[in-house]
This record gives structure tokens, C-alpha cells and sequence, in this order.
């Protein structure tokens, strides 16, 4: 009950501080001042991000930048029409030193310049504090303004996805999507042929064969001796005309 107490007076104080209205012309010093303390820490891809971004009306007024370093954002494609909207969720309107950030516990969530973005935190003391599982590595850089605090995180704070958004396939569309093959059809199975409980058609009583008799053994020989004698008589009655 404390500790909720505690944050609720502090986000009172921050909001408080951050309502005082600033002069342009120290809105102004307060960058330059702000973006020269970047520089000497190395941050140059991010300043080279608010110079794009610095005539963006909500990146105006108190605000407390998370910077990730070169090696990060180098590893990053930004367009342009993205980088006030990369620069919102990567700061918190209003101006937080790190021991301000120590107070809040773990679990709680901070708005971000982002509409409807949050900041969970993770405090766990000064090597071990998160938001939104991004480290935070190089507290206070930006001191010397009134306006602008800044921090060094060796992430991105990347856009949450709802699950919404994020479309799931289930194992049945996996398994059948588009870009697999069809399984083969399977041919249609003939119905069977019709049992036939009768006899086929077909006349299977063998036919007798015609009851020839084998010719006699005699006869055959008579005819053979006619014949031979025939041809005899002829042979002889031609020699004897030709003799006469």
C-alpha cells in the first residue's frame, strides 16, 4: 500500500512539472543543449533522428528520451513519414531523472509519448532496470537542460503486437494450404459382379462321338488286288498293239 502510494505522488509531481509551460526560446536552448550531451556519449544516429523530427509539436515541451545507441539503430530500416512515431514511443512526456525511475516498482506500467503505448517496468535496482524487457544501460545523460532528460537502452522499443493482429493457422489449414500439393483422388471401388446362384448357360454334358465302325480287313484287300489287276491287263493289252 505504500509503495502505490509513493508512485502516485511521484507521477503527481512528474505531471506537474510537466504542465509548466516552457518559453520557445529555451525549448530551443534546451535541444541544442540536450543533443550536444548526446553527442559527447556517442548517440549521433539518434540526434540525426531528432533533427528530423524536431518541428513535430509532440516532441515538444518536457520530455525524457530513451536513446538506443548506433550499434542498435544501425541494425534498424527507418523511413522518414516513421521516425516521430519511432521518436513518441522512445520517450516519456515528461522529465525523469533515473532516480525517479528507481522509485517506480516492478510490474507498473508508465505512459510513453505514444498514445496508448505503455511501459512496463522491471526494476530490479541500478544494473538491472527494464521497459518493456529493453535494458537500460547508461542513466542521466542529459542533465544540464531544464526541458529534455535522455537515457541510453540497448534495444528498440518495438510496437506491440495484439493477438488480433497477429493471424495464427491452425494444423488443419497448415496442412492443406495452397502451396502443398493436392492429395491424389482415389478412384471410385467397382461394385462386384453379380453372383449367379443357378448354372451358367453353358451345356458341360460331353457329346458322344458318332459311332463309326472300323472298316473290315478284308474288303480292303480285294479292292487293292482289283485294282492291281485291272492296271496288269491294260499294261499288257498296250504292248501287245504296239508289237502288231
Amino acid at each position: 500500500m505504500a509503495t502505490s502510494l509513493r508512485l502516485l505522488v511521484l507521477m503527481a509531481l512528474v505531471s506537474l512539472v510537466s504542465s509548466v509551460d516552457i518559453p520557445p526560446g529555451n525549448q530551443n536552448q534546451d535541444f541544442l543543449i540536450a543533443t550536444s550531451e548526446m553527442q559527447r556519449a556517442n548517440y549521433f544516429t539518434f540526434v540525426l533522428l531528432l533533427n528530423m523530427a524536431k518541428l513535430d509539436p509532440r516532441l515538444q515541451g518536457n520530455l525524457t528520451f530513451l536513446m538506443p545507441n548506433d550499434r542498435v539503430l544501425s541494425k534498424i530500416t527507418l523511413q522518414q513519414d516513421t521516425v516521430p512515431d519511432f521518436l513518441l514511443r522512445h520517450s516519456i512526456p515528461s522529465t525523469m531523472l533515473f532516480h525517479h525511475l528507481q522509485h517506480i516498482p516492478t510490474g507498473s506500467l508508465i505512459p510513453s509519448s505514444k498514445p496508448d503505448y505503455m511501459l512496463k517496468i522491471s526494476n530490479k535496482g541500478r544494473r538491472s532496470f527494464y521497459l518493456n524487457n529493453v535494458k537500460l544501460i547508461s542513466p542521466n545523460i542529459c542533465t544540464a537542460g531544464s526541458s529534455i532528460r535522455c537515457h541510453g537502452i540497448d534495444g528498440v522499443l518495438s510496437v506491440v503486437v495484439t493477438n488480433s493482429s497477429a493471424a495464427i493457422a491452425s494444423p488443419s489449414a497448415a496442412c492443406f494450404s495452397s502451396s502443398s500439393p493436392a492429395p491424389p483422388a482415389i478412384p471410385p471401388t467397382p461394385s462386384p459382379l453379380p453372383l449367379v446362384s443357378g448354372p451358367i448357360g453353358l451345356n458341360l454334358t460331353p457329346v458322344a462321338a458318332p459311332n463309326v465302325s472300323p472298316p473290315k480287313s478284308g474288303s480292303s484287300g480285294i479292292l487293292t488286288f482289283s485294282v492291281t489287276s485291272v492296271m496288269m491287263v491294260s499294261i499288257w493289252v498296250a504292248s501287245l498293239s504296239i508289237l502288231l
